[in-house]
């Protein structure tokens, strides 16, 4: 078939296999995309019989087995090799799909990526990148769940990367890159940070200095690199946040009458707000630095971001986004 091949995993999620394959369906929308479900091909077929001929441009890749999330990842790879996981990324690996998405166990996929897909020649380690929204548009957040206890040279590398994929992804210009820390001055942080920070005076990026975590949603900068515990934290507490403030003017918004005719009024401000910080409109992250594009998808993912993370596969793969990479990281000769 002609077109972007994008394998999903089928099998990985919380609401899979069900949401998972609603996704990919509607994902066909984009004429470029054909799709490969990865998982159990009884399941598959049993669910993609609803669609008629709105599936017509899936095939079922067969995968016997699923990796749990308390499984340990390395084992777990080497053991279910015929694991909805193992089976997408060798079909990324083999040329078969020009990315791979899964909503599965992230220490699985990445340690799976790693080993059967490959990082790029001088990227030491790959790192995930998530969008965070802030009030001037996104920021980029690199690493936010690859390398807990990463080596200062690897932050520099995060920003090189992050700062090639807002560049051609999100299309801003020279993308201003901060590392995020508990101040601004240069003399403050862990010792990893002080080690970075010299380091990325020297990256070639357009590098701005530290950033604290209040300057974020503030879009102080465009990429936000740290080790993946910080990233992590910031991440998970955004999220939590956002739902908390939603939840709060919902409550208040609900409270009496002449406050639901203000709601009213100013529903459809308040949609776009919760379209905004909604996980579902982005639908994945990248693991950036492998030879192969790999997203992962929120476990909790439903049909939209499905949908969402194929059409984030196609636009990455449209504007080569591993090559340019590729371009910019390789070692010296």
């Amino acid at each position: 078939m002609a077109g972007i091949s994008i394998a999903v995993d089928a099998m990985g999620g919380d609401n899979a296999p069900k949401e998972i394959i609603k996704g990919a369906v509607d994902a066909l929308a984009d004429k470029r995309v054909n799709i490969l479900l990865v998982g159990k091909e009884d399941v598959i077929k049993g669910e993609l019989s609803a669609y008629g001929s709105r599936a017509d441009r899936i095939t079922i890749i067969n995968a016997g087995s699923v990796i749990g999330n308390d499984e340990t990842p390395t084992a777990a790879i080497r053991q279910k090799k015929d694991s909805s996981i193992v089976v997408g990324l060798k079909l990324l690996n083999d040329g078969q799909a020009q990315a791979f998405v899964s909503a599965g166990a992230t220490g699985a996929l990445l340690t799976g990526a790693t080993l059967l897909v490959g990082r790029i020649k001088g990227v030491e380690r790959p790192a995930l990148g998530t969008l965070l929204p802030n009030e001037k548009g996104f920021s980029l957040l690199i690493d936010s769940g690859a390398n807990v206890d990463p080596k200062p040279g690897y932050l520099p590398q995060f920003a090189k990367m992050g700062s090639i994929y807002m560049e051609n992804v999100m299309k801003i210009n020279k993308p201003r890159v901060g590392l995020l820390n508990i101040g601004a001055e240069r003399e403050k942080g862990s010792m990893l940070i002080k080690e970075a920070y010299s380091l990325m005076e020297t990256a070639g990026i357009n590098f701005t200095g530290n950033v604290e975590a209040r300057d974020v949603p503030l879009g102080a900068v465009d990429v936000v690199v740290c080790d993946a515990f910080t990233g992590n934290v910031l991440l998970k507490y955004t999220e939590g946040f956002a739902k908390a403030v939603m939840g709060m003017i919902k409550k208040e918004l609900m409270a009496n009458s002449m406050a639901k005719m203000g709601a009213l009024l100013a529903k459809g401000a308040f949609e776009n707000l919760k379209k905004t910080f909604d996980y579902r409109e982005v639908g994945g992250a990248p693991f950036l630095g492998l030879k192969g594009l790999v997203v992962k998808a929120h476990g909790s993912s439903d049909a939209r971001a499905v949908c969402s993370a194929v059409g984030l596969c196609a636009e990455f793969v449209d504007k080569d986004i591993v090559g340019k990479i590729s371009a910019v990281m390789k070692e010296p000769e």
